[in-house]
């Protein structure tokens, strides 16, 4: 029988969790030092390491952030079993959920998935209910989860520190994983990272970072989104921020700002985002940080790279969901009460060439001006991004499954909204998103396509086979989960010919 407190030894130091329901659970391990101080704004470095043995009953504190709007009362920072205080910075901490809790396992060949959070790089934390790793390592994987700088800290480009300090921290993450995991009973050889919405953003990331190669074996990317900065947008963006918060933009200033200060700053110029019509379509959108094609860090676009073949040898699983903007349209109470004048403002700023908007107009004549705003929006951010990253691995000669979620949230007027799919693979419907999206107490059909989908996560995470045939670019086949499971070609055909010929880029500032 197991110990009710399993201790595990790790680079840095041992570490004690707890069995709960089943499998041994370790919170709040440090995987690299508190970035503060002389470490503010720079890239993560490995912990100290620490003497005797470290309990990791309790996540670590969440990374600065808002507190996500509309967002549920027990997905607020401050939730149990979490710390409520970053004042010690030790916000760069993993989670392990394991069903092998024998701390001297002869064998660790079990399959790996690394969880990382969404959120718009602002928001988020691996301590949320919803990401629980239990379901996933009683089901014989080991789940692993990690917090990762947001906003101000891990993504404003400023001079004098690495650019995409949240990328640096998830391959620092990643390293952690290789060097210890096989003591937790998970194989350092079979890594698959998965993620969804800004997550999703980081994994195209790493596919096509230098610095993560050899870290993964296979990637899933749930609703991937297109928004990449140049550096020039980038630094527009910090400098409008540092304004707002007082400070000059410079290295000296911000690294001596309080974090939330810098936090309220962000979000300040978060909701006016209007006022700076220089940004481009980033203007209508929620936030005002993405990953930055700094050269460096990011040397290219995901889509570059995979067009290059810089990832042809990780396996790659993406998708995305039908009615994926109309999660933001009904939270902001606008389900029906978009005006003509707003859709063709979302058509001018994202409709591709050769047509644009008048292509748009042509190819959906029976869409209002709800529907019109819901679909630009849908495929300029993350249906068409999502769908051309496939389209490039599968050229570049990679091994491809494309999906799309269509099965209806049950409860309000979201569709096969953006997020849905998180509750549905985790199987944690009764709070947090999960209850919003699904009323807390889904009917069977709905519990039973989560299932499927995590069994089929869980399967191309072990061979690399989720069970259905490889998308390619003549058989564009694709897996549909609705209530009723199915294998197509490509449902959105309408749209993906409207972008074929758009290449997803960095965007820049305004002519």
């Amino acid at each position: 029988m197991a110990p009710a407190n399993p201790e595990v030894f790790t680079s840095a130091g041992r570490v004690r969790g707890q069995i709960e329901n089943g499998v041994a659970v370790f919170r709040g391990i440090p995987f690299a030092k508190p970035p503060l101080g002389p470490r503010r704004f720079q890239a993560p470095v490995p912990p100290d390491p620490w003497d005797g043995v470290r309990e990791a009953k309790e996540f670590g504190p969440p990374a600065p952030q808002a507190q996500l709007p509309a967002a549920p009362a027990d997905a607020a920072a401050g939730q149990a079993g979490q710390a409520t205080s970053a004042d010690t910075g030790e916000w760069l901490t993993v989670n392990v959920w394991t069903p092998d809790v024998a701390p001297a396992s002869p064998a660790s060949t079990l399959p790996v998935l690394v969880w990382i959070y969404g959120g718009a790089y602002l928001f988020g934390s691996s301590s949320e209910p919803t990401y629980d790793g239990g379901r996933f390592a009683r089901a014989g994987a080991v789940f692993v989860s990690c917090n990762y700088r947001l906003g101000m800290e891990g993504f404003a480009l400023i001079p004098g520190a690495p650019a995409n300090r949240g990328l640096l921290d998830v391959v620092e993450a990643l390293r952690w994983v290789k060097d210890n995991i096989e003591h937790f009973g998970g194989d350092p050889n079979n890594v698959t990272v998965f993620g969804e919405s800004a997550g999703a953003g980081v994994i195209a990331s790493l596919l096509a970072m230098d610095k993560a190669k050899g870290l993964f074996r296979r990637a899933i990317a749930q609703s991937v989104p297109g928004t990449f900065f140049t550096p020039e947008l980038a630094a527009d963006i910090t400098n409008a921020i540092a304004d707002a918060a007082g400070l000059p933009a410079s290295y000296e200033a911000l690294s001596q700002a309080d974090p939330m200060h810098l936090v309220d700053a962000q979000m300040a110029v978060a909701a006016r985002m209007k006022e700076f019509p220089r940004w481009g379509g980033i203007k209508l959108t929620v936030t005002p940080f993405s990953p930055v094609i700094d050269g460096e860090v990011l040397p290219r676009s995901p889509w570059r790279a995979l067009l290059a073949g810089a990832a042809s040898d990780v396996d790659l699983l993406t998708g995305h969901n039908r009615d994926e903007y109309r999660l933001f349209v009904a939270m902001d109470g606008r389900l029906g009460n978009v005006t003509d004048d707003e859709a063709t403002e979302a058509l001018a700023s994202f409709a591709p060439a050769p047509d644009g908007p008048v292509g748009y107009r042509k190819a959906f004549t029976d869409a209002d001006p709800s529907a019109m705003y819901e679909l630009i929006f849908s495929d300029w951010l993350f249906r068409m991004p999502t769908l051309h990253l496939a389209q490039a691995h599968a050229a570049s000669g990679g091994t491809t499954y494309l999906y799309e979620l269509r099965a209806q949230a049950p409860a309000g007027p979201f569709g096969a909204c953006h997020a849905l799919d998180v509750p549905l693979v985790f199987g944690a419907m009764s709070e947090g998103m999960g209850a919003m999206l699904t009323g807390g107490d889904p009917p069977a059909d709905f519990v039973a396509l989560g299932d499927l989908m995590r069994r089929e996560w869980l399967s191309f995470a072990t061979g690399g086979d989720p069970g259905w045939s490889a998308y390619g670019t003549e058989h564009r086949t694709t897996r549909v989960y609705d209530l009723q499971p199915d294998v197509l070609s490509y449902p959105e055909e309408t749209s993906m010919h409207l972008w074929e010929r758009h290449l997803f880029d960095a965007l820049g500032l305004s002519a």
